[in-house]
């Protein structure tokens, strides 16, 4: 299996894992990041792996989104991998939350990957796997809460499950998959030192599941260990 994949969030933890591990595969990498002067890693790997095509972007900059997608107007894409996304200040307990910040992390984790989506659909159309992934989170399971708080970044997955939810639905006759992910407690720099797995233990299981996401999936949401979350 190979072909095109575009991922954003590429800078850094799992983005520059999935770059790594696809780019040696073979595959062809559309790797976007917010600030490409800082992507020193990315730089770093596309002189090792020449068919990685690094990208400026910011994907709560719709401007900026719809110029990438105009220049890749007719070009396929197989995999649209949603991987960047914002946390927020950590302590936004019951009674300490701030808005513009809530507001700040539904515009990343939300908003843009829906518009990524929405900007990218005839590019996953027009190729042969017809594949799109959100990066979502377990904490984003209403099922699954059982310890309160965290409202800012769980409302966030748990609003972006339903997208997928529903592109699913509204995508099918297009033969495009649409799936969640949740990555597992990864040592990035948003899941921290004390995290359980690496951010390549984590890429090579969620790779294992994307090679058998099948329109059977889409819909539908995954740990990284191929387990099926409930919503």
């Amino acid at each position: 299996m190979s072909g095109t994949i575009m991922i954003t969030g590429c800078n850094r933890g799992i983005g520059l894992e999935l770059t790594t591990q696809f780019a040696r595969d073979g595959w062809n990498v559309l790797a976007c990041c917010r600030n490409l002067e800082k992507a020193t890693e990315l730089k770093s790997l596309q002189a090792k792996y020449p068919q990685i095509q690094p990208i400026e972007l910011d994907v709560t900059d719709y401007e900026q989104m719809i110029s990438l997608g105009k220049a890749l107007e007719g070009e396929p894409i197989d995999i649209l991998f949603n991987n960047a996304g914002y946390y927020g200040p950590k302590g936004m307990a019951f009674g300490k939350v701030d808005r513009n910040e809530w507001r700040r992390v539904l515009e990343s984790n939300t908003i843009a990957p829906y518009m990524m989506a929405e900007t990218f659909c005839d590019n996953v159309a027009a190729s042969d796997h017809k594949l799109i992934v959100m990066m979502s989170s377990k904490v984003g399971s209403i099922a699954d809460n059982r310890s309160g708080g965290g409202y800012v970044y769980r409302s966030s997955k748990t609003a972006l499950n339903q997208v997928v939810k529903s592109l699913s639905i509204d995508l099918q006759d297009r033969g495009i998959t649409v799936i969640a992910l949740h990555p597992g407690w990864v040592k990035t720099a948003m899941g921290g030192p004390g995290a359980l797995i690496s951010a390549e233990q984590s890429v090579t299981a969620l790779r294992e599941i994307l090679l058998h996401a099948g329109q059977d999936k889409s819909g539908r949401f995954y740990n990284y260990d191929g387990s099926e979350i409930p919503w």
